[in-house]
């Protein structure tokens, strides 16, 4: 597969046409905080039907895929929420749906595939992993939907940067959770085009930071990844394909503990009675370490938390 070195603003504009009948506009709320190093915003993806912004990336690819080929099925290699945003689309276009997942994928969302009327099967993560690398599965038949790197799944994705436009235009900073960069980059691609000066980084965790690694290399490497409660973000290494895109279009990567991350969930629910998953709260640990000031939006990107880890976290532990 060829680098993506750009997603055209007007790929993204006409990805939000096609995706209208799917994914909702998510509401953009001030975080009042006393204390906060910024005029924080909240751009609240976990409120989608799927519990997660990834409703929109996936049905952007459905969309345009080949009918014939979709006929067949439609499968993706997801830890859980692309998984969910492909299964609620196939479910919606009548096709059938079937998702890779790793061995560590939380229950609540492969509860939430089955619901979807979806179908899964486990695999350990380096052959999970490999499903992303290698963009499919040998034994998977059907359309493949990729997470992270298709430029349908971007544009889509970048429907997010062009809602944040519309309702911060003066917007300094966003921050957003990098799993495989397919988020952050489409968000980049809107906002960069309309507002060069503003700002866009990733958030990362301390268990595995590839992006971060990555800058610091100067080109893509492998870290090493310990398998936490944040499962929506923390890969092994940076997709190839993405560096080009991400390197050009991100600022940086903030990089938080668990201990970090588990406070911003926290703070959340106590202040703005939001619950966020692990990489939905990654975002807002990253805006308050005080790295960017200014009109500063954090992308709380999906919501599907485990309820035995939301109360674990609530009684001040990490899970």
């Amino acid at each position: 597969m060829e680098p993506i070195t750009h997603i055209p603003l007007e790929a993204i504009q006409a990805a939000r046409e096609r995706i209208a009948g799917a994914a909702i506009r998510t509401p953009l709320l001030r975080l009042e905080l006393e204390d906060a190093p910024c005029n924080l915003w909240l751009k609240l993806e976990n409120m989608q039907p799927i519990g997660s912004f990834k409703i929109r990336g996936a049905g952007n690819a459905m969309a345009l895929a080949d009918r014939a080929e979709l006929a067949r099925g439609v499968y993706t290699g997801s830890a859980g929420n692309m998984a969910q945003g492909v299964a609620w689309n196939a479910r919606r276009m009548g096709v059938p749906c079937r998702v890779v997942v790793p061995e560590t994928a939380p229950k609540a969302k492969l509860d939430a595939i089955e619901r979807l009327g979806g179908t899964w099967v486990a695999k350990p993560f380096d052959e999970w992993w490999s499903v992303l690398q290698n963009h499919g599965h040998p034994d998977e038949k059907g359309f493949f939907v990729h997470p992270v790197s298709n430029p349908d799944v971007i544009a889509g994705n970048g429907t997010i940067g062009l809602e944040i436009l519309e309702d911060l235009p003066d917007v300094d900073a966003v921050v957003v959770p990098y799993g495989g960069g397919g988020l952050s980059c489409g968000i980049a691609s809107a906002i960069k085009a309309v507002r060069p000066q503003a700002r866009v980084f990733a958030a990362e965790v301390e268990t595995s930071g590839p992006f971060a690694a990555s800058l610091e290399a100067g080109e893509p490497v492998e870290v090493e990844r310990i398998p936490t409660f944040v499962d929506g973000i923390g890969g092994k290494s940076m997709l190839p394909e993405m560096w080009p895109l991400a390197s050009e279009l991100l600022d940086g990567s903030i990089v938080t503990s668990l201990e970090e991350i588990c406070d911003a969930i926290r703070l959340l629910v106590e202040r703005a009675h939001v619950v966020a998953e692990g990489a939905g709260g990654a975002s807002v640990a990253a805006a308050l370490t005080g790295v960017v000031e200014g009109n500063v939006v954090a992308v709380v990107s999906g919501g599907n938390l485990d309820p035995s880890v939301l109360a674990t976290i609530l009684r001040g532990e990490v899970p």
